[in-house]
Formats: structure tokens, sequence, C-alpha cells
């Protein structure tokens, strides 16, 4: 087949979360056996691990405006592309929905990573943004051929938010590649590097420092953690609008706000934790949960979305409530059990390699495109 990504974000041009890691590996897998094309943001064209890149540079004086320009001179590419015509169009999250508009007599799935309601806590917001953007989320299912949820949880969302019918909406999870988030490190030696005694646990957090993924719940939980183990410390990577505050917050505690890391850096940190704490008030998948498993991390994260489908509690992580006392105690019940901690991340990594590696995935999304296909 002949396939068109239209993706806002890549691993090879501008990434921002977890969409950019999903779509980039997906269309490297199918670009094994089909032709991909993958419309985003960035300069010129290249083709990378057999997906040909087609960039575009939009502008707007909002996000909304932006993905508008973007979805219109992404349309002008595709049509240079298309002499030969694809036989899917597979548009992921909002960004392209004005792209998918002026396409939609095509062959088109549209994947849902999250929803706007879901970004903001499950809460409708009153701005004009949240209003223009969910609008193009339900308008978006109402014209795609077919549909995809990352979870049951966030099909459920979609079907009771946007009136997304039941034969036209699959759960299609992301996948992970987790030899690149398996590093053979010194955890000692790590530890040092930024001031954590080596035998002091450490729990880590990495993400957006957004409402949506907690870290605020994770700061308030600290001082329970020390008083049960008070020699405990705690890193947060990320970036995001919670940070300064939060970063204020912690002066008197053992927590270090990094902000942005470089992937090398985040990889030898997530192999030198020995907690992964994911206190996500929503999470449609979760990404950070697949990434700590192939690195053989233990996991205490919310029971929401994919966070709380995937986890066995106390098979292969545990699973909290989101608020600082439920992640406490979760936190509390692992964290002298090094073996405990161990066999929980051993479990994880056979999870990921027995149902999230990309050949399983794509072999499942195919089977979506023929549903597009009729």
């Amino acid at each position: 087949m002949k396939i068109a990504f239209f993706s806002w974000e890549s691993l090879y041009s501008e990434k921002i979360g977890g969409l950019a890691s999903a779509s980039t590996h997906l269309a490297e897998t199918l670009a094994r056996e089909h032709e991909v094309h993958f419309f985003t943001r960035g300069e010129g064209d290249e083709t990378i691990n057999g997906v040909h890149y087609h960039y575009v540079r939009p502008r707007g004086d909002n996000i909304v405006a932006y993905c508008g320009d973007m979805s219109e001179q992404a349309v002008r590419l595709f049509h240079e592309y298309d002499q030969r015509p694809f036989d899917i169009l597979h548009f992921h999250d909002w960004h392209f929905v004005q792209a998918l508009h002026h396409l939609k007599d095509r062959n088109t799935v549209l994947t849902y990573h999250s929803t706007e309601y879901g970004r903001n806590g499950n809460k409708f917001g009153d701005w004009w943004e949240f209003g223009e953007i969910s609008g193009k989320e339900w308008y978006g299912g109402l014209i795609a051929r077919r549909c995809t949820a990352v979870s049951r949880t966030l099909k459920e969302e979609v079907q009771r938010l946007y009136n997304v019918p039941e034969w036209k909406i699959d759960v299609v999870q992301n996948g992970i590649v987790p030899e690149q988030f398996y590093a053979p490190v010194d955890p000692a030696e790590v530890k040092r590097q930024y001031g954590v005694h080596p035998e002091a646990p450490l729990v880590f957090f990495g993400g957006r420092m957004t409402f949506q993924k907690g870290p605020d719940i994770l700061l308030a939980a600290i001082p329970d953690i020390l008083k049960h183990r008070w020699d405990a410390h705690f890193i947060f990577a990320g970036e995001g609008d919670m940070r300064e505050a939060l970063q204020e917050k912690a002066r008197r505690l053992p927590a270090a706000f990094l902000g942005f890391v470089p992937d090398t850096a985040f990889v030898n940190l997530l192999n030198s934790s020995d907690i992964v704490a994911i206190p996500s008030r929503n999470e449609p998948f979760g990404l950070i949960l697949t990434e700590a498993w192939s690195a053989e991390r233990c996991v205490v994260a919310s029971d929401v979305g994919g966070l709380g489908e995937n986890i066995d509690h106390f098979v292969n992580g545990i699973k909290v409530q989101h608020d600082p006392s439920s992640l406490a105690e979760g936190v509390n019940a692992i964290i002298d059990d090094r073996l405990g901690m161990r066999s929980l991340g051993m479990a994880g990594k056979k999870k990921v390699l027995r149902e999230f590696l990309w050949n399983r995935i794509s072999n499942r999304m195919i089977d979506v495109y023929g549903g597009a296909l009729g």
C-alpha cells in the first residue's frame, strides 16, 4: 500500500511529547512492507529508515490558526505526491483535521492519542481554544472512515464525548522499541552525578510538568515517603507550565528539577532509578510505562487510562489513586524491597516483549486500514 501519515511532530524534526515516538515508529514499521510518506513540520524533504518525510513551516497567531495553516500547506504538498494515489491517509490527533476535511472522500483513518478534555484533567475548559480544539476532535471523528484510540479508556471517552459509533473505532495501543530504553549503566555512578548517595533509593518522574501528568501529586507525597524512608531522593525530568512553581516549593526537599534532558541522560536516569513514579490524572496510554518496563524498572502509577489497563497490580507494577497519600503508600509498600522492585520491573519487561513490540501493533493497524478500504 501507499500510506500518508499526517502528524504535527516526529522524532526527526519537531518533537514535543509521546506522539512523536508513536507516529514515527509506526511509520517506520509499516515502511518495511509499504510505501509511507510522512507530512509534518520541518524544512525540506528527506527519507529516514524507509519513510519519506515532507515538511511544512506553518504560521499562526494561536494554536488553532497555526494548525489550520499547517493543514493547508500539507494538503498542497500531499497532492504533489498523489500522482499514484495514496491508498490510506492516516491522521494523528486533531492538528490536521482541516486537512482531513479537504481529503474526506479518501480512505481516511484518525487516531486519537488523547482528547483536549483529558489533557485538561478530565475537565471542560471555558477558554476559546478548548472549544475550538474539542470541536475539531468531534468533526474528525465524524468524517474519518475509521478511528482508533490508544486504550479502551480513551475509546470510551471519545465515544462519550463525540458520539463516535462502536463499529467505527478500534483500540490499537502504542508500541515500544525496548532496546532504546535499556542501558547497562552503573546506577551508583549515575546517582553520584546528581548528588544522590549510591545506596539511597531514587524515585524518578519523567514527563511534562503539567496538571495532566501530576508532578504536583508526587511532590506533595514526598514528606510521607521521607517519614518512611528518610534517605529517598527524587528527580523530575521534563519541562512544562508547572515546573517553576514546583521547583520553588521543593527547595527544602531532596528533589531536583532538571528540565529537559537529552535522550542519553534520560535513559541513564531511567535505568538508575529504583522506582519510576507516574502520578498522572489522565493518561490515554502512557508511553513512560513501557519505557520504564523496557528498562526493567519498578513502576508506581495512577490507576487511570492505559496505565490502569496495562498494569497488573503487584505483578508488574503498583497501582494507586492519583492523590499524594495513595501515591506515598504505594511507594512505601515497595521501596525497602530491592528484590521485589526487581521482580516487578522484570515482569514489566516480559509484558513489553509479549504485547508491545511494533510488529504486533502495525499488524493490528493494517487490519484497521482494511476496514477503511472497505
